[in-house]
């Protein structure tokens, strides 16, 4: 069990491919620390990873509306583990495929907030906590369109382009120390969000959220 004694957390743990990496990394033996918007659906994380023997706990948290309580959660975290190991920043908003000229400035303000502005805050407030661990990851999830921008993409395929700036930013300023950042474009996969964007895509020729979590686990080996 290649990650022992280690404590992960996981945005949008609640479905997909947070649930699907979350369950992979209990049973890889790390305590994973459950993080998204609505209790039911971490709920039935929990209890996939529970009846599989695996540790887990949650944390409700709107990362659209609620990165001031992000210091508590570090708090937290320091006092009952002293450290962490991994962060998966993974939640992510769609928004809609539309022109730019027609975007609505509030939805455009919830897609970078969660996308791009979360995964800042909680990469900077929990820096302390992962430089306290012998060997971290932070893996932020990225795609092909963060890499070959399209029209209509919007304020998702924006977000994701300056996530993917932003973790080779961070890359090149933690490179002196013993956190890893990983900028990791997910191949595709069947997924609620992957829908809104390809409504009539035949899902079975996608990836499973569990088969790309193989991926998440040998990254932080």
């Amino acid at each position: 069990m290649p990650l022992t004694n280690r404590v992960a957390l996981i945005t949008g743990a609640g479905g997909g491919i947070g649930r699907a990496v979350s369950c992979r990394y209990a049973a890889a033996g790390a305590t994973c620390i459950l993080l998204g918007q609505h209790q039911p659906p971490l709920n039935e994380t929990y209890d996939q990873i529970t009846a599989d023997g695996g540790q887990a706990s949650l944390v409700v948290l709107d990362l659209e509306k609620e990165l001031h309580v992000v210091p508590q959660l570090v708090a937290s975290l320091h006092e009952r583990f002293g450290r962490l190991d991994i962060l998966v920043n993974n939640a992510a908003e769609f928004g809609l495929m539309t022109p730019l000229a027609t975007y609505e400035p509030t939805l455009w303000e919830k897609v970078l907030r969660i996308n791009l502005t979360a995964p800042f805050f909680l990469t900077r407030e929990l820096l302390p906590l992962l430089q306290r661990s012998d060997r971290a990851f932070v893996i932020n999830v990225s795609c092909d369109i963060a890499h070959q921008p399209q029209g209509y993409w919007g304020a998702y395929g924006i977000s994701k382009a300056a996530l993917s700036a932003m973790s080779r930013i961070w890359a090149q300023e933690l490179t002196h120390t013993r956190v890893q950042i990983h900028d990791f474009n997910v191949a595709a996969t069947a997924t609620r969000l992957r829908k809104k964007a390809y409504p009539a895509e035949d899902i079975t020729t996608l990836l499973s959220p569990e088969q790309v979590a193989s991926s998440f686990l040998d990254l932080v080996r």
